[in-house]
């Protein structure tokens, strides 16, 4: 990083290279991080390790851990001010993970909402899928990072993060940065366009169900003309009575930054049909240059190697470092 950065409290945060970017990813998260990247020191990861909590196919996880990183740089993310690397292009993260495992309770980890969750639907449960927060407060701490942008879903995980570092330093001395929860400003959480109450998943492959950022304008517009609504013929903002309709809505005041009442008032009097026409005009707006950019830098594989690698070689010390002084306090380093 350079000098100026180093003032700067760093930011991490990633993204898994499953299934296809969405909408919810861009305004939910890569929004933010592009609108923040000047005002902290940043670094950005594609979490290709923790992808296999769940069987991937070889060449499909390595092709999209390249498509998410060229669309971290597409949506505008600047390696002036930012890092963008791979997860398991830094060895650190692994090492680090089995030092904190032996400080980390089993029963922590089985609290853990989304892995209850997931393995209530698996006959068989990988031990990746319980050990992956621990594998995530790796990725976090190594960096000494304050701040960590994160959504309600990924609360808890944060809150294991900070419990496995006051437990290492309190056992081991003054090791690691406690980081702290980064709320983002207006990150928008967005749903499911056929299921309006559940997130929604990049790892759906349900025709419908969400915008990917490399969708072609033919099938964004498609999928948002077809999306769930209701009887209730009115536009609000009312998650309970009106989940479909307000998730539109919360996609168009996102994309467009305006206020929910300056968003209503647009809407005045109209009908779904003009609202689907307008939030899909919007989106595609939105993403037609992301998408030219993105295709543009995939012509040429060897451009996001390149990146990738300098990412790397430039944040490896400090992971090195950061392990380096935990692997000496548990006196297994002079």
């Amino acid at each position: 990083m350079t000098d100026n950065q180093s003032t700067k409290k760093r930011v991490f945060s990633g993204i898994q290279p499953s299934g296809n970017l969405t909408i919810g990813n861009y305004l939910g998260a890569i929004k933010n991080w592009v609108a923040e990247q000047h005002n902290y020191d940043n670094i950005f990861c594609v979490v290709d390790l923790h992808a296999l909590t769940v069987p991937q196919d070889p060449q499909v996880l390595f092709q999209k851990t390249r498509e998410v990183a060229l669309l971290y740089l597409a949506c505008g993310i600047d390696l002036e001010h930012c890092a963008i690397f791979v997860q398991s292009d830094i060895t650190a993260h692994s090492e680090l993970t089995w030092l904190l495992n032996t400080v980390t309770p089993v029963g922590w980890l089985e609290r853990m909402t989304q892995y209850k969750d997931k393995s209530a639907k698996q006959e068989s449960i990988g031990t990746g899928l319980l050990d992956y927060p621990v594998l995530m407060a790796a990725d976090i701490i190594l960096y000494d990072t304050h701040y960590v942008p994160v959504g309600e879903d990924q609360k808890q995980h944060l809150e294991l993060t900070r419990d496995i570092v006051l437990r290492f330093n309190s056992l081991y001395g003054d090791t690691f940065v406690l980081p702290e929860v980064l709320i983002p400003k207006a990150g928008a959480r967005v749903k499911g366009l056929d299921d309006p109450t559940a997130k929604m998943s990049k790892s759906s492959d349900k025709q419908g169900h969400a915008l990917h950022l490399l969708d072609p304008p033919k099938v964004l517009r498609k999928s948002i003309m077809r999306a769930t609504t209701d009887s209730e013929n009115r536009i609000a903002f009312d998650p309970e009575k009106q989940a479909g309709v307000t998730n539109l809505l919360t996609i168009y005041q996102a994309i467009t930054n305006m206020s929910e009442e300056a968003v209503l008032n647009e809407f005045d009097g109209e009908g779904y049909g003009t609202l689907k026409k307008r939030v899909a005009e919007a989106v595609i707006e939105t993403l037609e240059p992301i998408q030219k950019r993105y295709h543009e830098m995939a012509a040429d594989p060897a451009y996001i190697e390149q990146i990738l690698k300098e990412g790397a070689d430039r944040i490896r010390p400090l992971a090195e470092h950061r392990l380096y002084v935990a692997q000496k306090n548990m006196g297994i380093r002079k």
